[in-house]
């Protein structure tokens, strides 16, 4: 079944153990990373199973993606959800009640609505759960919706295997998921949360709209995802890429379902190389050819971090995933968590949420390897260097700052005897001996610290403050504008109880990518993109729907030229050799006899 219905030799790293289990009846907790091939956990069993199996996803998208892969393999499955006509609907439910489908992927909405009424006279083998966090309260994306499916399993005349999958979950949402889904004594594996093909960064801009356009053009004609906290965000961020001609479709719960369905098709179909979207895009998305990741904005925590950076290298390219980081972010996100717990009522969710938030900051600013404080995060134990992240890629020196935290502080203190707070851009002008007009219109320019820092640059200076900040030596008042305001760990630096020191980069260079070098011949791959294209047109199914680019490269670097070597090649199987190995072989021929000659 591997091989021969979806190309694969062998398994990877914890899929027999799980199809085993289920095949063995029993129920699974199955946390993956992203790409590390969940689906196919699931997919052959079904296929082996007697009966039907129903799959519960989140997003339309997901439920497509995976239905035009398995019929592109001549697998019988079928989604039920908003996106079918009536009569599509009432067509694909007699054809479910015929017992023509294997899988049926559906929205956990519509449990609740559809009942099991509709598969009266069905054998339900197997329930899966994709994403299974959005069941715990403590995971990172909680969904009411899911609380239906421990009752529809339950109202099955049979109880069969469930198994619920999840790219990210701590301790405490695995043992949430089991109690909410009612999974019983379940095969439970953690294969481990690396992904050594993406390549993580963070970097703290002067001006982040400067460095995104930058790395949008070093990426130019590759797919990626710029990820935003708000709507107003994703609105800005789209307007001003398009006005200079980038590529770019834009995603968000504000826009009409119509919008929100074109803009991603335009992203999958790669007619648009760029989605610009908050955390509303992405779940579920099987694009396999998304080469980066940028956060424009840092996200609440670790766990939706990393599920929105795993989107990446699918196919096990190499990928990038970047983070721009400011402490304007935190302070953004602590007024979605404040607001939040307001309308919720729970206090302790709040703090939850609060801690949670603290991780994800410690990761942004840190120096150690942000692999290792990732993955840390999950309870693994990795080196404390990777090599194949900014930290590690950039030399850090401690540097004694606690002058420069003596000027900031004193600022501070000054300014609040004048009975003025000002935020962190108007505390760096006047350390810098700024003459703007507030500035002199306020007499500023008359206070002992103005101008004390004029030979530090506003990035060293916004650092320093940064790092005061995040350590309690100062802190932000609330509001839309915050001010600077004192701390009682403040006068530790003013009266000099205590030196400061700091890491800081020791080079400005930025690091190398890590992303997948092209391979040997670029002329070989640009051909069978395009032949890959030309096939996808036909069939009207993205592009990777047919091979991935990862696909495409073994090509390259194995140049298969007969129907035997073709089928050696990673994701082809008999009907996908069948259907396409005559057009690709038949390339690849022709350009060996072309480099021959």
């Amino acid at each position: 079944m591997l091989k021969n219905v979806f190309g694969y030799e062998t398994f990877r790293r914890g899929q027999e153990e799980v199809i085993d289990a289920l095949l063995g009846g029993r129920d699974a907790l199955v946390v993956m990373p992203t790409g590390a091939g969940k689906s196919l956990c699931y997919q052959i069993p079904a296929l082996l199973m007697d009966g039907i199996s129903i799959i519960i996803s989140p997003l339309i998208s997901l439920m497509k993606d995976q239905v035009r892969s398995l019929r592109e393999n001549e697998a019988a499955a079928a989604f039920i959800n908003s996106s079918l006509s009536y009569d599509e609907y009432l067509q694909t439910m007699r054809r479910v009640r015929a017992g023509e489908y294997k899988l049926i992927y559906i929205a956990p909405e519509r449990l609740s609505g559809e009942g099991a009424t509709w598969l009266d006279g069905l054998k339900v083998s197997l329930v899966v759960i994709d994403e299974a966090h959005c069941v715990s309260q403590w995971g990172h994306d909680f969904r009411t919706s899911y609380m239906q499916i421990a009752p529809f399993i339950r109202s099955l005349p049979l109880h069969p295997v469930a198994t619920a999958f999840t790219a990210t979950a701590t301790e405490r949402v695995k043992t949430d998921i089991v109690r909410a889904l009612g999974l019983r004594n379940p095969f439970h594996i953690t294969t481990g949360f690396d992904r050594p093909n993406l390549y993580f960064a963070v970097e703290k801009p002067e001006n982040k709209m400067r460095s995104l356009k930058k790395h949008l053009r070093r990426l130019k004609n590759k797919s990626g995802i710029v990820y935003c906290l708000t709507r107003r965000y994703v609105e800005d961020i789209y307007a001003e890429l398009a006005a200079d001609g980038f590529a770019a479709a834009r995603y968000h719960a504000g826009l009409s379902p119509e919008e929100r369905r074109e803009n991603q098709d335009d992203f999958i179909y790669d007619r648009k190389t760029i989605m610009v979207a908050t955390n509303a895009f992405g779940m579920g998305i099987d694009k396999s050819n998304v080469s980066f990741v940028i956060h424009y904005n840092m996200p609440k925590n670790i766990e939706s971090y990393y599920q929105e950076a795993g989107r990446a290298g699918r196919d096990g390219s190499g990928a990038e995933c970047i983070l721009f980081y400011s402490y304007a972010d935190v302070k953004t996100s602590e007024f979605l968590i404040e607001k939040s717990a307001e309308e919720s009522g729970s206090a302790e969710l709040k703090d939850y949420n609060l801690e949670l938030l603290k991780y994800m900051t410690f990761y942004a600013s840190g120096t150690d390897c942000l692999r290792e404080r990732l993955l840390a995060y999950f309870g693994e134990k990795p080196p404390n260097y990777c090599g194949a992240c900014s930290n590690c890629m950039t030399r850090f020196e401690s540097v004694d700052i606690t002058v420069d935290a003596q000027k900031i502080i004193s600022c501070v203190y000054r300014l609040k005897q004048r009975n003025r707070r000002f935020g962190k851009t108007m505390v760096i002008q006047i350390l810098r001996g700024s003459r703007n007009s507030k500035i002199v219109s306020e007499k500023l320019d008359s206070l002992t610290v103005w101008g004390i820092m004029k030979d530090s640059s506003e990035k060293a200076i916004r650092g320093v403050i940064d790092f005061l900040v995040l350590n309690g030596y100062l802190a932000t008042s609330g509001g839309d504008y915050p001010s600077l305001v004192e701390t009682d760990k403040s006068g530790e630096i003013i009266f000099g109880k205590k030196p400061l020191e700091m890491m800081m980069p020791c080079e400005d260079a930025p690091p190398a990518s890590t992303a997948a070098p092209p391979p040997a011949d670029t002329t070989l791959f640009v051909t069978l993109k395009a032949l890959r294209a030309e096939l996808a047109a036909a069939a009207r199914v993205p592009a990777y729907i047919i091979f991935s680019d990862a696909a495409l490269y073994a090509m390259c670097r194995r140049l298969p030229v007969t129907r035997e070597s073709f089928l050696e090649i990673p994701g082809v199987g008999a009907v996908k050799a069948e259907k396409y190995g005559d057009a690709f072989t038949g390339a690849i021929r022709i350009y060996k006899n072309r480099i021959t000659v």
